[in-house]
């Protein structure tokens, strides 16, 4: 058996599993094993990454064991360990004028198993059936030819979910607000998808609403929103003033944050009722001590170090961010969903602004 074949009977496996219905134990034995065949694939594949961690062995191992690749390298180097003829596009990171941006080079392997997990993970909040959708973005053109920056991707990978997407912005970014009074008018006794960049939510929608004393007046819709808290901290919005502005100038009464990034597109980190973060089946996190990058316990406050089953095309499959959160519990949630639970807290100091909100906030 190929270390493909291996790597996809073993990945099929795990996706088998209750996306938060699964002891921690449980996951840590089943994920372990994939990402543990995914090092073997990258480090034959991948020279940098081999240069990297080919000395680690992979026998009797747990999840804090696996060596983490720094967020930063995905700016610095191409990381790809699969041959150029099978990169499908490459992904590209947010990044402002002068910035250096992430390239993620994705295959056809990657790219589907990265949509099964996104559909598998968000039909837990949203359900299966398709809802009309309103987009908290222009509707510019974010693609390239082969190259997708992070902005498009996280758009088209909620659109999976909606139908009748209407965007909310013009290219300009100011509110179109023909279209989205006409989405109201349309949909006011239905149930709705709304999606933004979280600033861009903030500041070009909230905002916008406030100082044109408009009224915009989505009783049924659901908001997901994710990425660049930094610029909103700045201002002393944090996630309890975000949803009560949005609760008190649009009528949404439900908003669910979600965590995560270009480097692990497909993974993401959903928001429960009581505010916590939380790991799905096919990925974990490790709390790691800013010094010495020892394993944190509950309760501490560290780097965030993300693992992910999907990343087959580069070496992405653990990786140690710039993001301070902290570990709250395992398996004991009070909303009854397995695994790790947690809180992003911050960026770590003199960290550039990298989300697509945060991004989107140092252009405006």
């Amino acid at each position: 058996m190929t270390i493909e074949d291996n790597y996809l009977t073993k990945l099929e496996s795990l996706f088998e599993v209750p996306v938060y219905d699964v002891s921690q134990v449980e996951k840590e034995r089943l994920l372990v094993e994939v990402l543990a065949t995914l090092h073997q694939h990258h480090v034959e594949n991948c020279e940098s990454y081999q240069r990297l961690a080919s000395t680690w062995k992979t026998d009797n191992i747990q999840l804090s064991d696996i060596p983490f690749v720094a967020v930063r390298l995905f700016k610095l180097l191409a990381l790809k360990s699969v041959p150029e003829s099978k990169v499908l596009k490459c992904l590209t990171s947010s990044g402002t004028s002068g910035q250096v941006p992430a390239k993620i080079f994705l295959d056809a392997i990657t790219s589907r198993w990265q949509s099964k997990v996104l559909v598998r993970i968000l039909q837990q909040f949203l359900g299966k059936q398709r809802l009309p959708m309103l987009i908290i973005d222009s509707p510019g053109n974010h693609q390239s030819g082969s190259r997708v920056n992070a902005r498009f991707a996280g758009i088209q990978g909620l659109a999976m979910f909606g139908r009748d997407h209407t965007y909310a912005l013009n290219n300009d970014m100011t509110v179109d607000w023909e279209a989205v009074e006409a989405f109201c008018r349309k949909y006011e006794n239905d149930n709705v998808l709304v999606f933004g960049f979280t600033f861009m939510v903030w500041h070009y929608f909230i905002a916008a609403i406030k100082s044109a004393n408009r009224t915009v007046r989505l009783p049924n819709a659901h908001l997901f929103h994710s990425g660049g808290w930094k610029k909103l901290q700045s201002q002393s919005v944090d996630n309890h003033t975000f949803k009560a502005g949005v609760l008190n100038l649009t009528g949404i009464p439900k908003v669910t944050n979600f965590y995560g990034m270009a480097e692990q597109v497909g993974t993401v980190f959903m928001e429960c009722e009581h505010g916590f973060l939380h790991a799905p089946s096919t990925a974990d996190v490790v709390f790691r001590d800013c010094y010495d990058f020892s394993e944190l316990n509950v309760g501490q406050t560290g780097l965030i170090q993300v693992l992910s089953a999907l990343p087959y095309s580069y070496p992405g499959f653990s990786i140690l961010t710039e993001d301070l959160g902290t570990l709250h519990g395992v398996d004991d949630c009070q909303c009854g969903r397995k695994g790790k639970y947690f809180t992003v807290e911050s960026r770590l100091p003199k960290v550039e602004l990298r989300g697509c909100s945060d991004t989107a906030a140092a252009a405006s």
